[in-house]
């Protein structure tokens, strides 16, 4: 019901008029005919200081919004772009849908919007009251800024959500600073994520992980605060661990010297969970760390902070 209001109140706003005089009799009887109907006039802003004053409309608080263009330029950064427009990191990542503010390319085009906000696009069973409510913003200015003129929304519109955020995760994920480095000294790394030549086989292999190089008995972190959800030996992988961390992400720790952790501890990035070693396949001490969403490996180059 409130929902409904508000989004009422962003229409009466918008509209004008002087026909509503016409019928101000009718209304006045049949207010009189139902005692206890309980509506209110308070449909938009704040009270006047004086009385004898009609308050500005709300739509005059709300700045219109269009987009501008920005060409990336060398050594810009995502954050300093959304600092010299006034907006958030948050809306040139949602209206660009960037996956990773690291990859930006000289060149590359870039949208900005003329007000702060994301990129929103509803799914089943969402209202725009349930929306602004997830989101924490203004279910007037949505109203207003998508010219809404009911409290439903059809599953699929593309909305624009004045002021509101990505979550925590997402924006960790995206600047890649979500995982801590797992070895906190002096460290190289000897092969990368993706195509290579196997040391050990002399054929093209995919390789899923970071080698990084350091001296046997180097500690050895968790990533990310999770639960062990496996330990153990492996033939290619030596000693290693796999540690379960949330939305999906798991990480794994191989090649260890010793494991330092059990199968169901709760660890943080302050737990030593083994050393650095040579077992399995390896052709010096080192860390094999591999970062899987989904079951599926990601690069942990774009993750790391």
């Amino acid at each position: 019901m409130g929902a409904a209001i508000l989004i009422a109140s962003a229409l009466v706003c918008a509209c004008g008029s002087g026909k509503q005089t016409a019928k101000a009799t009718e209304t006045a009887t049949e207010a009189a005919d139902h005692e206890y109907v309980g509506m209110g006039g308070a449909d938009t802003g704040i009270p006047s200081e004086r009385p004898d004053e009609t308050p500005e409309e709300t739509q005059g608080d709300v700045p219109n919004l269009y987009y501008s263009v920005y060409t990336v330029k060398s050594g810009d950064m995502v954050s300093a772009i959304a600092t010299e427009h006034s907006v958030s990191q948050d809306a040139i990542i949602s209206l660009n849908k960037l996956k990773n503010t690291r990859t930006l390319q000289i060149g590359q085009m870039l949208k900005i919007p003329s007000i702060d906000g994301i990129l929103y696009t509803a799914k089943k069973g969402d209202t725009p009251g349930s929306i602004a409510d997830k989101y924490h913003v203004s279910l007037e200015k949505v109203a207003l800024v998508n010219s809404m003129n009911d409290n439903v929304v059809t599953p699929g519109t593309v909305m624009f959500l004045p002021d509101a955020k990505l979550d925590r995760v997402t924006l960790q994920e995206i600047n890649g600073d979500l995982f801590h480095r797992p070895l906190h000294g002096g460290y190289y790394i000897s092969s990368r994520y993706g195509w290579r030549t196997n040391p050990f086989s002399n054929t093209r292999t995919f390789h899923n992980g970071l080698d990084m190089a350091t001296a046997r008995g180097t500690p050895i972190y968790a990533a990310l605060d999770g639960v062990v959800s496996a330990t153990g030996y492996d033939v290619a992988y030596g000693n290693y661990v796999i540690i379960t961390h949330h939305s999906g992400y798991q990480t794994l720790y191989g090649h260890m010297n010793t494991i330092l952790t059990t199968r169901g501890a709760r660890v943080t990035t302050a737990t030593k969970i083994g050393t650095v070693g040579n077992t399995g396949q390896s052709t010096g001490p080192h860390l094999h760390f591999t970062v899987f969403k989904n079951r599926a490996t990601i690069n942990p180059a774009t993750l790391l902070n």
